[in-house]
């Protein structure tokens, strides 16, 4: 038999090599060189897995910029929360600290016939002021040793009395003579009292 026919125009063929080619395997991918380089892909012969690299070099795109919604209406709402803050501490500076009501005269009544049996006495107290708006801050005292809290009547404008009730409710037979204050708090400590007697026979 004869050898193998080298192919015409290659003279450097050769069966030693073409069985040691077959042997060895082909190279490995350490010892040959990148067909191309494209941005940060590295292509290395035919069979490579990777995905194929654009015709143009890759750049990362700019983040789009994050646009903050509200923004202004967040603003008009504090301005709004603000104005309303400083209106109410107007008007509450205004009450504390602004002209305040003038009080001219305190007076207080009751029936001096005083309650029946097991009634109530009604006791008015009648202050008269200068008109202007204002808060009455008062307390009821009674003789018989107990008193109020402090109380607020609210004067309005162009009102020149307020009127103040006591109902107090006596029960039981007997005679006591009683007695019932007003004391004024503000806007001016004053007073007034008025004396009366509960008289149930049995």
């Amino acid at each position: 038999m004869s050898g193998p026919r080298a192919p015409h125009g290659d003279d450097d063929y050769s069966a030693t090599v073409l069985g040691s080619h077959w042997f060895t395997g082909p190279p490995s991918p350490e010892d040959a060189a990148p067909d191309r380089v494209e941005g940060s892909v590295l292509r290395f012969g035919p069979g490579v897995t990777a995905a194929m690299p654009a015709p143009f070099p890759l750049r990362p795109a700019a983040p789009a910029p994050v646009r903050r919604r509200g923004r202004g209406r967040g603003w008009r709402r504090y301005a709004l929360a603000a104005v309303v803050l400083a209106l109410v501490l107007a008007y509450l500076g205004w009450q504390r600290f602004g002209p305040a009501v003038v009080v001219r005269d305190v007076a207080v009544t009751t029936d001096p016939a005083g309650p029946g049996c097991d009634r109530a006495a009604d006791v008015v107290a009648v202050v008269h002021t200068d008109g202007r708006p204002g808060t009455l801050t008062y307390r009821w005292v009674r003789s018989d040793g107990t008193r109020s809290e402090e109380l607020t009547e609210r004067v309005p404008r162009g009102h020149e009395e307020a009127t103040l009730h006591l109902l107090w409710t006596f029960r039981g037979t007997g005679r006591y003579a009683a007695r019932a204050e007003l004391q004024l708090v503000s806007p001016v400590e004053r007073s007034a009292a008025v004396d009366f007697t509960y008289s149930c026979r049995p």
